[in-house]
């Protein structure tokens, strides 16, 4: 079963409180999404330790409800 665009954000927004979350339906298809989040609490973590975060706020869904998942993070200037 895919996942909707606002279930994606809801589940981030709630890990990542006061961030930016923008999610992208790439084939119309509910399946393939390209996310972006630009969050505080990735200040001092590489870039792999960000995208780790953001797969652990979606609760073991990736892979299962989220087949493919293109994800660009930041840390606010």
């Amino acid at each position: 079963m895919a996942m909707q665009a606002h279930e994606i954000e809801e589940l981030i927004i709630k890990a990542f409180p006061n961030s930016v979350v923008k999610i992208e339906d790439m084939a119309g298809d509910g399946d393939h999404y390209s996310c972006f989040v630009e969050s505080e609490l990735f200040a001092g973590k590489t870039r792999v330790q960000q995208h780790q975060m953001v797969y652990q706020a979606l609760d073991g869904r990736m892979g299962d409800q989220l087949h493919a998942l293109a994800l660009q993070t930041k840390i606010p200037k």
